[in-house]
């Protein structure tokens, strides 16, 4: 889609239409005037066949060029994918005991990581990649690094405990981001936390602050809620229901600017990975493209001097 990034610009176009609107005033002043004071039946007689549509050819292709170079003033432009420099994905996979519910075969836990591993094998290799696993506190179990091979490992590795800590496994990964070396660049890198949960909080610091804390850290937070909600567990010998706390979830997301889905099948958590895969390390930056409107407002005028020194001998 095309934007202007200088719209005030746009208002040079008026002119343009004013000098277009005098053009077709004049042409049918003129042809009033002939119909009031000529005989148009002798006329026929004794003049030649006129140019008819072609007069006008000329002065539209001429106007048409006005109109391409007022609005190249306003530069257009097109929202472009462009890699992200020092691109940082943090992974962020919950570990609490409501992660052995069987409703997703064979349970929750191994659903997620041969699925998290099928993602770390098809981000690209230039993206730094860390692991955070979170129970009732968080723990960085890899810092960003481009060693997938490390990564996959700390996946398998994964251990259940106790509770769920979600908003503290969103300030893990802030501060894991802001460790990844400057290289010379100022500031964080650009960066995304990729969350997977399937319960409620019920340790640490809100999600809401978490939130916030991403938001000003301008570091999106996409949000995955994997179960049913007919999953259980045996917790102490009494079974209990492990729900998904969507609506948390999803708002973590949406005040991040990240995005938010939801996985009941290994399948649909590898789907959503392969997703998120193709758009993570990018941004849309605009692409300026006033050369074109150059181009085609030169092309345009070239066609009106051709047009008019072809049925009028006159280049304007």
């Amino acid at each position: 889609m095309i934007r202007f990034l200088q719209p005030w610009w746009l208002l040079a176009v008026l002119p343009v239409l004013a000098l277009a609107a005098a053009y077709v005033w004049r042409q049918l002043h003129r042809r009033q005037y002939a119909m009031r004071f000529t005989n148009v039946d002798l006329l026929r007689t004794l003049a030649p066949k006129g140019l008819g549509w072609r007069r006008h050819a000329a002065a539209t292709a001429f106007l048409l060029c006005l109109l391409v170079l007022a609005t190249g003033l306003a530069r257009p432009a097109i929202d472009t994918k462009e890699p992200l420099e020092r691109a940082t994905v943090m992974l962020a996979i919950d570990v609490s005991l409501s992660m052995q519910a069987d409703d997703v075969a064979p349970n929750r836990l191994e659903a997620a990581q041969e699925a998290a591993k099928q993602f770390v094998g098809e981000l690209p290799g230039s993206y730094n990649l860390g692991l955070v696993s979170f129970a009732k506190s968080a723990n960085v179990l890899v810092p960003p690094t481009k060693d997938r091979g490390a990564v996959t490992s700390a996946i398998d590795g994964l251990v259940l405990a106790e509770a769920t800590a979600t908003g503290e496994a969103v300030f893990t990964c802030l501060e894991a981001i802001r460790s990844v070396p400057a290289d010379g660049a100022a500031g964080i890198p650009p960066a995304r936390i990729v969350l997977l949960s399937d319960g409620y909080r019920t340790s640490g610091r809100s999600v809401e602050e978490a939130a916030a804390a991403a938001q000003a850290a301008n570091v999106p937070v996409s949000t995955i809620a994997f179960g049913t909600d007919s999953g259980q567990v045996d917790i102490g010998g009494q079974l209990q229901r492990v729900p998904v706390d969507r609506m948390a979830l999803s708002q973590l997301a949406e005040t991040t600017q990240g995005y938010f889905y939801e996985a009941a099948s290994v399948s649909e958590l590898k789907q959503v990975y392969q997703d998120m895969g193709s758009s993570i390390g990018f941004r849309t930056e605009p692409r300026e493209i006033t050369q074109w409107y150059a181009g085609v407002a030169l092309l345009l005028a070239l066609c009106a001097g051709g047009l008019s020194l072809l049925w009028s001998s006159r280049l304007i």
